[in-house]
């Protein structure tokens, strides 16, 4: 395939982040690049760019989703940087999904500040495919060390809280959106994944996913499971463990708990990724900033920027982006890229595939 033969047809968008309030959050998570108390994040922000706060300002929404609309996009998540619930202009969003016909892909750390659960459950259900709660431990001790200042008891009445609305706008319209456990791949915390899985099960939820630790900080080197050939090992005695769980916890009607990114490493991966893992991201996904920077994955802030710049949702449009040299020349030979050699959201393409079909079968079970 040539540069000259890849056209916007060629490509399957269908979902589009919007970073919208980065630097909203009430927890201090360690592994999150701006608010774990290793991060001195905000401070190169200020130094760098003269301020401490970016937001979305509403103005951008509604033309956002027009061309999201015009693009295929069928799904958008609000932040995932930053707590989504805190944004200003939230309920804008969800008003323009419905306006539009976009559904929305929420991950939230399940404190639900402003509302209670049962509140915002009301207003989510209904435009919602997915709600991914951020979930990285299985007892008070561990969970809370990790997502510092959650009140993970309360973490966990309010995901009950969540689902009982969830199941009972079901019942009455048939509209089903997915709850799913979201987690970081920590050593200190997935030798719980087992009883995570039982949780999920306990609580009605569908899906548990997660990824592999970023390692923005010197202090968390050794939490990574990519970290040595030791840690490589043990991660993959886990996800055996993990679906051992996942057959024995089950729903209430006997349904498994669905396992998405979960699948063993190889012994290479304490340096790069293996050639053959590719991109779940792009000619899928893109990514608009709170100031506007068009992105074509997840990656961190400064990672992001040395795959160059793509535009500025003010001054081009996502499709100017999709057909620009920059963004095919990145799709064509990612795999040469010093970020993308090392990413750990790359992984094999049957678990991409996977991922689709499972979604294909929810869909049409929805």
């Amino acid at each position: 395939m040539t540069k000259n033969s890849i056209k916007p047809q060629n490509f399957n968008f269908w979902r589009l982040t919007l970073d919208t309030n980065p630097e909203d959050c009430n927890l201090h998570c360690i592994m999150c690049e701006e608010h774990s108390e290793y991060s001195d994040f905000k401070q190169r922000l200020f130094e760098r760019y003269g301020i401490r706060r970016r937001e979305m300002p509403a103005e951008w929404l509604e033309p956002i989703f027009k061309q999201a609309k015009q693009l295929g996009i069928r799904e958008i998540i609000p932040s995932t940087m930053g707590e989504p619930l805190l944004y200003r202009h939230i309920d804008k969003i969800f008003q323009l999904a419905l306006k539009y016909d976009i559904k929305i892909n929420l991950t939230t750390n399940g404190t639900f500040p402003r509302r209670s659960a049962t509140e915002w459950a009301k207003i989510i259900v209904p435009v919602t495919t997915d709600t991914k709660f951020s979930v990285n431990g299985a007892t008070v001790s561990v969970a809370e060390s990790i997502m510092k200042g959650l009140n993970f008891k309360k973490q966990i009445q309010n995901i009950r809280d969540f689902i009982a609305v969830r199941d009972q706008y079901f019942a009455e319209t048939g509209w089903y959106s997915r709850v799913s456990f979201q987690l970081t791949f920590m050593r200190n915390n997935m030798h719980q994944l087992p009883d995570i899985i039982r949780l999920a099960a306990e609580l009605e939820a569908d899906r548990i996913k997660g990824h592999h630790l970023w390692v923005h900080f010197p202090q968390l080197e050794r939490l990574s499971f990519k970290c040595c050939p030791e840690a490589i090992a043990e991660w993959n005695g886990i996800v055996e463990k993990a679906y051992e769980a996942a057959e024995k916890y089950r729903r209430s009607d006997g349904s498994k708990i669905l396992l998405e990114q979960i699948y063993p490493l190889s012994e290479t991966e304490t340096t790069e990724v293996p050639e053959d893992y590719e991109c779940p991201f792009l000619g899928r996904e893109l990514w608009i900033s709170a100031t506007g920077k068009i992105s074509p994955c997840c990656a961190p802030d400064e990672l992001r920027d040395r795959l160059g710049f793509f535009g500025n949702i003010q001054q081009v449009s996502l499709l100017d982006v999709i057909q620009s040299d920059r963004y095919i020349n990145l799709y064509l030979n990612y795999k040469q890229h010093p970020v993308c050699r090392k990413c750990v959201m790359r992984k094999p393409k049957e678990e991409i595939q996977k991922y689709f079909e499972n979604l294909k079968v929810y869909k049409s079970a929805t």
